[in-house]
């Protein structure tokens, strides 16, 4: 099996609902990010041998094969061919996992995954038809399901997380977050893209902004996280101590060794190893425990040998879940904060982890990522990468 080095990673800032990138086509904000991570890499466009992009809500404006239609919005080859996958909200963790594969089989030698979703101008879940007579299928057609929710609630419950848990969780992300922010710790894997300005009724202005910073980090305190009112359905979390609705895109540029050298570009990381597990429907966001543990096997690891966790905060529950069933270290664990504090764009967020994970690793100079998620219907994805020193 061919190693998989990951060459080039980056990504959009995340934008709040109905803020910075409201007014901004999906394609054209996934295509900006494609091309600038391709610009960054130094790769030339037609090196590219597949580009494979998550995407939950393929709908509307994220229909009919997204990831190439962004891939043309900027005038790339049209002989570069594209691919957009749903793994719910581990999509594009899911489509960097298929891209380092067909490099490891010998199938491709530079692939490109990535990631979009555009919650402001298409909301999560739109590509179910509801009423009367509702086209298409979901989960609770064919066995009994939970929301997300419920989800989160239930497993609050097994774990014994009280609200006062999920409440410091929730604040504990906003203040490392805003470390982050402060100290300009993404300012290396953030892309700026002009977004057109809409005004009260959201009509363009005809004026255009550059965002460069993410929308969602804000200064938090416990006592106000604990008088917000919990959400629909359970009585642990709130929107202090849920994923934020969010718009971004991110891009990850894999290559095999022999690609990397024949492209004369440095590697990065190193991609250990990957997985995608199945867990119970219902309680469908337990699935970064099983990843874990999967992926670790995989990579002939220990929780010990990984030295920082992206977990997605999907609910505060979800990772202090994690944190208790496999005894990791909080000091490790989405040092920067995460989807509380910085958004969940579905499509984008497993590329995004990745990202985050790469540049964090470079900026600590430590060696092993780990980036789990859970993900709807009852999936979890899991992926280990190596830094490779300079």
């Amino acid at each position: 099996m061919e190693e998989v080095y990951i060459m080039e990673a980056c990504r959009s800032a995340i934008g709040k609902r109905g803020k910075g990138f409201a007014g901004l086509k999906p394609a054209d904000l996934l295509g900006a990010v494609q091309k600038a991570a391709l610009d960054r890499s130094g790769i030339a466009p037609e090196g590219i041998d597949q580009v494979i992009g998550g995407c939950v809500s393929q709908v509307d404006e994220q229909a009919f094969n997204l990831t190439r239609i962004a891939w043309l919005s900027q005038g790339l080859p049209l002989e570069v061919p594209a691919t957009t996958v749903d793994a719910q909200c581990g999509s594009s963790q899911q489509a960097t996992t298929m891209g380092a594969t067909m490099i490891a089989a010998g199938i491709e030698q530079v692939v490109m995954s990535c990631g979009i979703e555009m919650m402001s101008r298409v909301p999560l879940g739109s590509n179910r038809r509801e009423g009367k007579n509702p086209q298409g299928v979901h989960y609770s057609d064919y066995y009994a399901s939970a929301s997300q929710f419920q989800g989160a609630a239930m497993i609050a419950e097994e774990y014994q997380i009280s609200r006062q848990d999920a409440d410091a969780f929730g604040l504990l992300s906003q203040q490392h977050a805003l470390r982050a922010v402060q100290e300009g710790r993404f300012a290396r894997e953030l892309i700026p893209i002009e977004a057109p300005v809409l005004d009260e009724n959201f009509k363009p202005t005809g004026e255009t902004r550059l965002v460069s910073q993410d929308e969602g980090v804000r200064e938090s305190t416990l006592e106000g996280l604990s008088a917000l009112k919990p959400v629909p359905g359970q009585k642990i979390h709130t929107a202090g101590s849920s994923s934020q609705v969010s718009d971004g895109a991110a891009v990850v540029i894999m290559a095999s060794k022999q690609a990397a050298a024949l492209l004369g570009v440095r590697p990065r990381a190193r991609i250990v190893a990957t997985t995608l597990v199945g867990v119970d429907p219902v309680t469908m966001l337990k699935g970064p425990i099983p990843a874990t543990r999967k992926v670790l096997e995989r990579a002939g690891l220990t929780m010990d040998d990984i030295d920082l966790f992206e977990v997605n905060e999907a609910f505060a529950s979800v990772v202090l879940a994690w944190q208790k069933e496999l005894g990791a270290d909080p000091e490790k664990v989405n040092v920067n904060g995460g989807a509380i504090a910085l958004g969940h764009p579905t499509g984008s967020t497993g590329a995004r982890l990745i990202t985050t994970a790469l540049h964090e690793l470079e900026r600590t100079q430590q060696r092993y990522a780990l980036i789990a998620m859970c993900c709807g219907g009852g999936l979890g994805t899991g992926t280990i990468i190596e830094r490779i020193n300079s």
